[in-house]
């Protein structure tokens, strides 16, 4: 998104969502030796390393503080070739908009092929139950257009697509290394576990859940017991508590029950984000509340 329209969307959503306990991303850090993540706002960008390469997964807001922060954790803007983007709503795509820093001019965008027609305009975004329409994301890095179970790999590091459509038409989720789950807007952890994402936010919220439904029974019939890495609320290790309420939605109208003391009051406040955190503290997983 512009850097205006960025502007006004901190504004607006801070206003919105304040006290509500909706957004609790993340701080600059480590989750491991191989997952970095850095804070824009209520929004988490995340960076995948293996072998000397680095991977990054969406691209934040039109957000001045970017190249900062990567600083902070000694990542090179210019050595990313590669970007994942599980969706192109504002808040994940805004890194590579026309009149950014275009730090990452030279890397080509991974996205699946549904959610491409939001960015040739064939197809508006549209949010608060269809009654606003986002701005239109304008972009001009190379694009590779991805289908679902698709499977690629980038210098050794394996990444299956996986479409899981509900928030946005053509969202998905990456599984990396069978090990690491980026799943974008699909998950909205609460205090007692993982929901569908925000309602007022998802083009339909009843093929959302169901998206959701399919997503944990791809992982339970492979065995699979990844880190889900969510866009706005943090990661987990375990299934249970990540889909404890696959079939509810994040309702954007209320506080949340039950009460999630770390929850900041408003996301938007970057205040505790800081490079000496993002250096020395490990970034801890969401877990069950007894």
């Amino acid at each position: 998104m512009s850097k205006k329209d960025s502007q006004f969307q901190k504004f607006s959503m801070s206003l919105i969502y304040r006290g509500k306990e909706i957004f609790k991303p993340l701080n600059t850090g480590r989750i491991d030796e191989h997952v970095a993540c850095i804070r824009e706002w209520i929004a988490n960008i995340f960076f995948y390393t293996k072998n000397g390469t680095t991977i990054m997964i969406d691209a934040g807001y039109n957000y001045d503080r970017l190249k900062e922060k990567m600083g902070w954790l000694d990542i090179d803007p210019a050595s990313i070739k590669h970007i994942l983007i599980t969706h192109q709503d504002t808040d994940h795509v805004g890194a590579l908009e026309v009149d950014s820093e275009r730090l990452f001019r030279d890397a080509a965008i991974y996205l699946s092929e549904i959610e491409n027609r939001y960015l040739t305009g064939e197809v508006r975004r549209k949010v608060m139950f269809g009654l606003y329409k986002l701005p239109l994301v304008k972009t001009d890095n190379p694009k590779v257009l991805l289908k679902d179970g698709q499977a690629l790999d980038i210098d050794g590091i394996r990444i299956e697509a996986i479409l899981v459509p509900g928030h946005t038409w053509g969202h998905m989720v990456y599984l990396i290394d069978d090990r690491y789950l980026f799943t974008g807007d699909t998950i909205w952890f609460g205090a007692d576990g993982g929901y569908s994402f925000i309602n007022a936010l998802a083009e339909d919220n009843d093929l959302a859940k169901r998206s959701l439904a399919e997503l944990e029974g791809k992982l339970r019939s492979r065995g699979l017991t990844p880190m889900i890495i969510t866009g706005h609320t943090g990661w987990t290790d375990d299934l249970d508590f990540a889909f404890a309420h696959r079939n509810e939605v994040c309702n954007s109208f209320r506080k949340q029950t039950p009460h999630d003391p770390k929850a900041p009051y408003d996301g938007y406040d970057e205040s505790d984000d800081t490079e000496m955190k993002a250096r020395t503290v490990r970034l801890e997983k969401q877990d069950m509340r007894k």
